[in-house]
């Protein structure tokens, strides 16, 4: 047995582990909020260091809301149930684009904030619509609910 080829082998298989080991991400299913009642939506929440980033997809939005439908997003401190102040509004961009071959709408987010922090319990993210719609919340998820 070439005594090289396991010394490499193992490199190798570190330096991909570590690659993907730092993108661990999660599914958040969201709730529709009596405004939006009938809709899904879902978030995935991936750690980027002290970053994480969210790809949302929803099927709809209230009646009435001006298509493309434009998203503000938010991380509340609190529960769905029981909110509390905004932590962080991640909106410097709240354009939505139709999901390719779906029903719905995705998007795309991101908060300075590490993702073992957001699951720590403390913390909901808020999906809402426009002020030129109302600002209406749509969507809550509590992030302590996030399943690999």
């Amino acid at each position: 047995m070439n005594t090289r080829i396991v010394p490499f082998a193992l490199l190798m298989a570190s330096l991909f582990g570590c690659s993907t080991a730092s993108n661990h991400s999660m599914n958040l299913p969201l709730a529709a909020t009596h405004r939006n009642a009938g809709q899904t939506g879902n978030t995935t929440l991936t750690a980027e260091g002290n970053q994480t980033n969210f790809d949302f997809y929803i099927t709809g939005v209230p009646a009435g809301t001006i298509l493309p439908p434009r998203i503000y997003t938010f991380i509340n401190k609190g529960s769905c149930q029981q909110p509390g102040p905004v932590a962080y509004a991640m909106n410097d961009k709240v354009n939505t684009r139709d999901a390719a071959g779906a029903n719905g709408w995705s998007f795309y987010r991101s908060a300075p904030i590490a993702t073992s922090e957001l699951l720590s319990g403390k913390y909901s993210i808020v999906v809402r619509t426009s002020p030129e719609d109302g600002s209406v919340d749509i969507f809550c998820g509590d992030v302590a609910q996030a399943k690999r």
